[in-house]
């Protein structure tokens, strides 16, 4: 299959022949599924932490005797039912992370390229430069590119485009090895380079 190139100015150029296995893949939204809720789990801290009763501080006497006060009988004041009492069933750190296979990540990659490239989300241009890292100049680009919230992926991030465009909310930054599936579908346009196009296809064909 095409994809339609861009030069600088936002004009069609020369059409970038890639493989259909790589862009031209059906869309497998199960898997796709998956594998944003397995990226995004991975992202979690799990360092909540809950004391349980054996953990809390004091209660090693017993509050009153067993019997013959008239309430309610207590061993502890560090009981669960009791304020300042440990929980019943405390959170403790944990980890989040699923496992993703290589393979079913690598298919799960090729699906949603390949939805990009058939919606008309994926743009592809020779190159994306900046003289010096100015956001005004990067928005500039992206203004005569018709682009606004977008994720730019280069083959390699170049000192001036990072610094112009950390201060963009709605603009992200990223070359090939740092690509992950969540980052492709969170913004409304992807504009990548055909050096990263070539890459990608490397990888994933």
């Amino acid at each position: 299959m095409q994809l339609q190139v861009l030069d600088g100015a936002g004009q069609a150029g020369t059409p970038l022949e890639v493989a259909d296995s790589a862009f031209g893949a059906a869309f497998r939204e199960p898997l796709v599924h998956q594998v944003v809720v397995a990226y995004m789990a991975g992202g979690r801290a799990g360092t909540k932490a809950q004391k349980t009763r054996s953990e809390v501080r004091g209660g090693g006497s017993k509050p009153w005797r067993q019997k013959g006060t008239g309430r309610a009988r207590a061993g502890t004041i560090r009981s669960p039912v009791w304020r300042g009492g440990g929980r019943a069933f405390a959170a403790k750190p944990r980890d989040f992370s699923q496992k993703v296979n290589r393979k079913s990540y690598r298919v799960a990659m090729r699906s949603i390229l390949s939805e990009l490239a058939r919606q008309e989300i994926l743009t592809v241009v020779d190159s994306i430069t900046l003289d010096e890292p100015r956001t005004k100049a990067l928005l500039a680009k992206l203004q005569t590119l018709g682009l606004s919230d977008v994720l730019l992926v280069t083959e390699d991030v170049s000192r001036e485009l990072y610094l112009a465009s950390r201060n963009l909310p709605e603009v992200d930054v990223r070359d090939v090895h740092g690509l992950d599936p969540v980052s492709l579908l969170r913004h409304q346009r992807v504009l990548m380079t055909s050096g990263a196009v070539r890459k990608i296809e490397e990888w994933l064909a």
